[in-house]
């Protein structure tokens, strides 16, 4: 599923399940000592996906020994990458998926996935400005009409916008610091603009597709190397 939705220089992992051969390393066991099974296996998984996806960008120190390198997430929670890859990861309910791409082709990578279903009553006010609840369809506010949740495809560009801005800035954003548009109305997959509003702000590029029961976003951006041809 994901990989029809990442540019070029930008290598995507999924999985619809938990791996049994998604085994962590030391490191990574004692991050999730004492948690949930369940939890540890979403982990494991997506940690397997980016492993799986280092390889074949043949990425970083330690990639292609048989059992990668340990991505340990950091004090803000941001995964950490081998010196000159980006990355971000994401798990739901029965997805796991990690993207990585080399530092100076990509300069911002974010993706978030989510169930399409509707958000819960009162959620999307508190998520969304005015003018992008006015952009929502009525009837696909919660997934009528035919169409995706778009509420929750809001909830979800927006999640892969700033986990494709934070590892940069470190600074914690509202929901409603990050303004999503919609390029036009389809049903199953598209573009969308995000505009950071803080400081000079900065506007993030992405798309998302539609499938199985889930949304998924991806937020890619140029880097030095790929400016000019991207």
């Amino acid at each position: 599923m994901i990989r029809a939705l990442l540019p070029g220089p930008v290598v995507g992992v999924d999985a619809f399940g938990d791996a049994p051969e998604g085994v962590l390393l030391p490191a990574e066991e004692a991050v999730v000592a004492g948690v949930a099974a369940g939890r540890r296996r979403e982990f494991a998984t997506v940690r397997h996906c980016a492993r799986r996806a280092l390889r074949e960008l043949g990425g970083g120190p330690g990639s292609a020994a048989p059992r990668g390198v340990a991505l340990l997430p950091d004090g803000d929670g941001v995964p950490g990458w081998p010196d000159g890859v980006v990355g971000s990861m994401t798990h739901t309910r029965g997805y796991r998926a990690a993207v990585v791409a080399r530092a100076p082709d990509v300069a911002r990578l974010g993706i978030d996935a989510e169930p399409d279903r509707p958000l819960r009553d009162g959620v999307l006010e508190t998520i969304a400005s005015p003018a992008e609840r006015a952009a929502l369809p009525l009837a696909c506010r919660g997934g009528g009409g035919g169409g995706v949740c778009r509420d929750r495809l809001l909830f979800c560009a927006k999640e892969a916008a700033y986990k494709a801005w934070f590892p940069h800035a470190r600074v914690r954003l509202g929901f409603r610091d990050v303004e999503v548009s919609f390029d036009g109305p389809a049903a199953a997959g598209g573009r969308f603009e995000a505009r950071v509003r803080h400081g000079a702000g900065e506007l993030l590029r992405g798309r998302w597709g539609a499938g199985g029961g889930l949304l998924v976003a991806v937020v890619a951006m140029p880097g030095a190397a790929c400016r000019a041809r991207w």
